[in-house]
């Protein structure tokens, strides 16, 4: 008795790249876009803390992301808008658009860890608390938001290099979207009913004569 082995069908080579595709593609959308959520919600939190001598005693401080550094916030939303135009470009643009994403990712992960220690912006609350233009902040500590908004920028930065990879597999914009100078064949005319005046007078409006006669 022979048995037969059933061999499994190799997998087309169009397969390969096409999944790989829409794996990039869904991973750099999830990224993309949770990387600039937690960064715009990072630069509305408190950042740092301390205190200022006003008057003899200790009075308190706070400075969230958006006073420390306007850069995440900005780039965030450069980000989104990166994340968005990377499917309506291709070749050439879509490589950089998708540069311009991974960026956006890395400049929010910078901004961040430097605002982390920067108590510069505490150091102008104190001196209007206290009427010095001298006067700096007592004591300094920061809160883990910066860090979030460090990890919201390295999503958006693992975003632009999954395009920068793969954006060459991902759908772009129909074509039928876009207008190439090609003019468009024009349509026939129905043939005019003698019996439907309406159909006649349709026809001469369109400069067509409606007796079917060729000209002279």
């Amino acid at each position: 008795m022979e048995y037969v082995t059933a061999v499994p069908h190799p997998r087309s080579e169009a397969d390969a790249p096409a999944g790989s595709g829409r794996r990039s593609l869904a991973l750099a959308l999830l990224f993309g876009a949770l990387g600039s959520a937690v960064t715009l919600l990072s630069t509305r939190q408190r950042w740092s803390e301390g205190t200022a001598t006003v008057a003899g005693g200790a009075f308190p401080l706070t400075a969230r992301g958006s006073d420390v550094t306007g850069v995440p916030a900005a780039l965030a939303i450069a980000a989104l808008a990166a994340l968005v135009a990377v499917f309506a470009v291709r070749r050439t643009g879509r490589f950089a658009v998708s540069a311009l994403l991974a960026l956006s990712g890395a400049g929010i992960m910078a901004a961040a860890l430097l605002g982390a220690s920067d108590g510069s912006s505490l150091d102008e609350q104190a001196a209007r608390a206290s009427g010095d233009t001298s006067a700096t902040v007592a004591s300094f500590s920061h809160t883990a938001w910066p860090y979030a908004a460090a990890a919201g920028g390295a999503l958006i930065l693992l975003a632009g290099l999954l395009a920068l990879r793969y954006g060459r597999l991902w759908p772009a914009m129909s074509g039928r979207y876009e207008r190439d100078g090609t003019p468009r064949p024009r349509r026939a005319a129905k043939p005019v009913d003698p019996d439907r005046p309406e159909d006649m007078w349709k026809a001469l409006d369109r400069g067509e004569d409606p007796t079917g006669a060729d000209p002279a």
